[in-house]
């Protein structure tokens, strides 16, 4: 049986081909999500879509979490086609039956999941990670010091700096080598590893939502693509083969990733492919986070000031070290991140695909359907988080007024299940320092226009970063 939003969809084919493969923007998906759910409501099916599985976006967190709950052993996410012919056919010869995490299923993906879950998921290992985290967050104080002009503004490119310090972050975690992407003589790697990052995530979408005209031949945004995750591959590798290079057997607490892969399992090619895919979604998604952050901070300045006082009560002196006790007493700060990450997710949606016949929303669900979860609109919405379009970091705290049982399921910005993301406690530890070191060192304003958000490829504010960060006494 078919909801009567189903109908109209399949009666309307031409008019979402239209979108999806002529006039419709890659950066406006969030707009056309909220469309869907306004005009259809909270679950909407797309069929006889040419070159990709049927789609069926929900909006209901009930339904999502009976999607989560009911998943299988090994669940199978709505993957990227074009990722998995890299990883499976264009360098089949590289990866092998060891391809990491991103675009893997089944038994593959188990067995390597299976090696690293203990060391990416465990608080008690990412904490060990604060003081070189702090390290490279004082760089980008530091860099801001550098960068901006004698109005304290920093340039139009800011978001790059804040690319540089996440790819620096990245390498001290999953690497333990400093790259010194903040220096002013930075090696050219840097930003050409930062560019073909960025090329990988802006092409995605257009491969995947589009008509998917690659797999019938190397169209040049293919090729593009493929030359990304080369330049991705290339360069993450020669680093890999650096930190192989200087291990020490000597092992202490502060070892990183590649380390501990190596003392658990001993499988150098495990290491290598999970710091790849640390350094392929790692980099991008966590800066965009900051970014966004910075600029909500920049517009609610009653909300930086009592941040501000938050981080001042556990950081007297700027030169006070951050540590996992005084992060773990900062309820304001993390209220902040997921207040942030509630209005404008870097990544707007999940899902699944189903792997057998089920009931969702109480219509039959065949098998290798795509099941999408659009947080992004949910999360938006009145009948979760009443006044929705205000930021509001007190929602999230137990002692406020505003404070309210949210649905565990309407909030979703790393995912959930076994299918989780797995570098989520570091993507946490990452923000979290930084920006507690850069609100202590500065007061952020914004005196320009107030920017939109689209997808740029993560979802970020549409246009330049132009903040002000005035030195605090």
């Amino acid at each position: 049986m078919l909801c009567p939003m189903m109908r109209f969809l399949d009666q309307n084919l031409c008019l979402f081909w239209a979108i999806l493969g002529g006039d419709f923007q890659i950066e406006h998906i969030d707009k056309v999500s909220k469309k869907l759910y306004e005009k259809y409501g909270k679950i909407v099916k797309m069929q006889g879509l040419l070159g990709r599985p049927d789609m069926l976006f929900l909006f209901d967190p009930d339904e999502i979490e009976k999607v989560f709950r009911q998943e299988d052993t090994l669940p199978f996410r709505p993957s990227m086609p074009s990722l998995d012919y890299y990883k499976h056919v264009y360098r089949k010869e590289f990866f092998g039956d060891n391809c990491g995490i991103i675009a893997v299923h089944g038994d593959k993906w188990q067995n390597f999941r299976s090696k690293v879950n203990q060391i990416m998921l465990q608080p008690r290992v990412t904490r060990m990670y604060v003081k070189s985290i702090e390290t490279t967050s004082q760089e980008l104080v530091d860099r801001i010091e550098v960068i901006k002009n004698e109005k304290n503004q920093v340039p139009d490119d800011f978001l790059n700096e804040i690319h540089k310090w996440s790819l620096e972050s990245i390498a001290k975690i999953a690497l333990d080598v400093r790259l010194g992407c903040l220096d002013s003589d930075a090696h050219p790697d840097t930003q050409k590893l930062i560019n073909a990052i960025n090329t990988f995530f802006m092409n995605v979408p257009v491969l995947e939502l589009k008509i998917p005209f690659w797999k019938i031949w190397n169209t040049p945004t293919f090729k593009e693509y493929l030359n990304a995750l080369d330049t991705i591959r290339e360069i993450t590798l020669k680093h890999v083969d650096i930190a192989l290079h200087n291990l020490s057997q000597d092992y202490s607490d502060e070892l990183s990733v590649l380390q501990r892969v190596l003392k658990m399992e001993n499988d150098a090619k495990t290491a290598s492919n999970l710091a790849l895919d640390m350094f392929l979604v790692g980099i991008d998604t966590t800066s965009n986070a900051v970014a966004s952050m910075l600029y909500q901070l920049s517009l609610h300045q009653e909300k930086q000031a009592k941040l501000y006082e938050e981080i001042k009560n556990l950081l007297p002196y700027k030169s006070t070290q951050i540590s996992h006790e005084k992060l773990d007493q900062m309820d304001y700060l993390k209220a902040c991140v997921k207040e942030t990450m509630r209005m404008y997710p870097v990544v707007i949606g999940n899902g699944r695909c189903t792997t057998r016949d089920r009931v969702i929303g109480g219509y039959q669900i065949p098998k290798g359907v795509q099941v999408i979860f659009q947080h992004c609109v949910i999360s938006n919405l009145e009948e979760y988080f009443p006044r929705s379009g205000e930021f509001l970091p007190e929602r999230w705290l137990k002692n406020s007024e505003l404070f309210r049982n949210h649905h565990p399921f309407a909030s979703l910005p790393f995912g959930f299940g076994k299918r989780m993301c797995l570098g989520r406690r570091f993507a946490d530890l990452e923000i979290q320092t930084v920006i507690a070191k850069i609100v202590r060192n500065f007061k952020i304003e914004y005196h320009h226009g107030k920017l939109d958000y689209h997808i740029h490829p993560m979802y970020t504010p549409n246009g330049p970063l132009r903040l002000t960060f005035i030195r605090r006494q």
